[in-house]
């Protein structure tokens, strides 16, 4: 298998190559040439896709772009190439299951197929948002934490440290991390969920040095929880990141790698960002030794995963993956609409019921692009949870008919989402629920998923 060593190995001796040259003259090119020749292509009045041969094509297309290409290493200007036979070899050695948690909170993240009647993995919170104080952030992991489905939570970021803003890889961002690994933890303490798994504690770190210093066990974090180390696109790694790499496999905790190919990016349309999808999950069990993936892709234009081709993208991505390997893959999504209105709960709902019934987990979610501070609630990763737990077994044909009755109700607003309303504007802190506002929303949405077949708990 190839190990951190064989990386460094790899990222000093491969061939030269600037930034521009591996982007521009190298990915780009040759995604587009693994498109023309397994003949994938984008149909958009299926949003779900239903074609088996198709999923497949995306994969050995994937396989072919990471073996053409390879990754690159920012810091030594060098490309980092594999083998056939090392990335299968990393791909029948990786887990088809992990444990996370401890206590009554340990569970196990498991590989899933198309159609799999097995709930997904639900790690839920703000995949990093913004937040503007300690009182948010605490808020929202408290709400978190109380949602019956949450197997794993993912916290916001925090930006300010004694009312300033954080600056990166400054002391600044080291106390922000750490004050991040705390305030999680006290937050599932408080309302009797210690053993969570906290499973990117470390939102604030994005520097390797605010990584390490956080992670040490004073401040919370364990190795049961989960260690998310995110990737450069397009199939990029440096030297800061490596250095994750290797605090988080001394810690022991297994890692995890976001990647977020952009739709309209270097991947190019819906055909190349689901192939370029599937390259970067191989890429990341070598280069980032990982041992659970978390696609995070975006669209250029609108910065959500709700639009047509970006569900798309999500289905045949998870369906490829799902159909030809045992790895755990977890998809983030993001909504263009903010709180309180009906549109972010059904862009969500869309969302998640394009990566469950292609085998995929969820992670969920970024609200309203995941750029305003204290713009998300509890509310929303919630009815993630209750949407990917009940569309679990369904099949991809019904699933389409579903997503494209969503779609015909937010389509239109992609362009002009409304924004909603911020976290203490429509919860309430104290009772730790919905204001009446949202709860009215909440329940008018939930008769129309009834209506169109999906049935919901009750709202109180």
């Amino acid at each position: 298998m190839v190990q951190l060593l064989d990386v460094m190995e790899k990222a000093l001796n491969g061939k030269p190559m600037s930034e521009t040259d591996y982007q521009l003259r190298r990915f780009a090119p040759k995604v587009m040439e693994k498109v023309r020749e397994h003949k994938i292509k984008f149909d958009p009045s299926n949003p779900i896709q239903n074609d088996n041969s198709m999923a497949d094509e995306v994969f050995e297309a994937g396989l072919e772009l990471l073996l053409d290409v390879g990754a690159y290493c920012t810091t030594s200007g060098r490309v980092i190439t594999y083998t056939e036979a090392e990335i299968k070899d990393q791909l029948r050695n990786a887990p088809s299951k992990l444990h996370f948690g401890e206590g009554r909170d340990r569970k196990a993240l498991v590989n899933r197929k198309v159609e799999d009647k097995t709930p997904p993995w639900c790690l839920l919170g703000t995949g990093g948002g913004p937040c503007s104080s300690d009182r948010s952030f605490l808020t929202l992991v408290e709400g978190y934490a109380e949602i019956p489905e949450t197997d794993g939570i993912t916290t916001p970021a925090i930006t300010r440290v004694g009312g300033m803003r954080v600056r990166p890889a400054s002391p600044l961002e080291v106390l922000a991390a750490q004050r991040n690994a705390v305030l999680a933890r006290e937050a599932c303490n408080r309302v009797g969920r210690q053993g969570i798994p906290i499973m990117n504690s470390l939102a604030t770190a994005e520097s390797d040095i605010a990584f390490a210093a956080a992670t040490h066990p004073k401040f919370g974090m364990r190795p049961s929880d989960g260690y998310m180390i995110c990737c450069m696109d397009p199939m990029k790694v440096d030297f800061a990141r490596l250095n994750k790499v290797a605090v988080a496999l001394s810690l022991g905790g297994p890692i995890g790698m976001c990647f977020g190919p952009l739709l309209g990016g270097y991947s190019g349309g819906p055909e190349g960002t689901a192939v370029s999808n599937v390259a970067h999950h191989m890429m990341g069990i070598l280069t980032y030794q990982a041992s659970w993936l978390l696609p995070f892709t975006i669209h250029l234009r609108y910065v959500a995963s709700s639009p047509r081709d970006m569900l798309w993208v999500i289905s045949t991505m998870g369906q490829a993956i799902s159909r030809n390997t045992h790895l755990l893959s977890i998809n983030l999504n993001y909504t263009t609409a903010g709180p309180c209105t009906p549109m972010v709960l059904y862009e969500t709902s869309a969302a998640v019921t394009a990566a469950v019934v292609s085998g995929l987990s969820i992670e969920s979610l970024g609200v309203a692009t995941n750029k305003h501070e204290d713009r998300t609630t509890p509310v929303e990763p919630r009815i993630s949870a209750e949407v990917g737990h009940a569309v679990a077994g369904m099949k991809r044909s019904d699933a389409n008919e579903l997503v494209r009755k969503l779609l015909a109700k937010y389509e239109s607003k992609l362009a002009a989402p409304p924004l909603g309303k911020s976290l203490y504007e429509c919860w309430d802190a104290d009772a730790r629920r919905p204001s009446k506002e949202y709860t009215t929303v909440i329940r008018r949405y939930k008769a129309v998923m009834a209506d169109l077949g999906v049935e919901l708990r009750p709202e109180q």
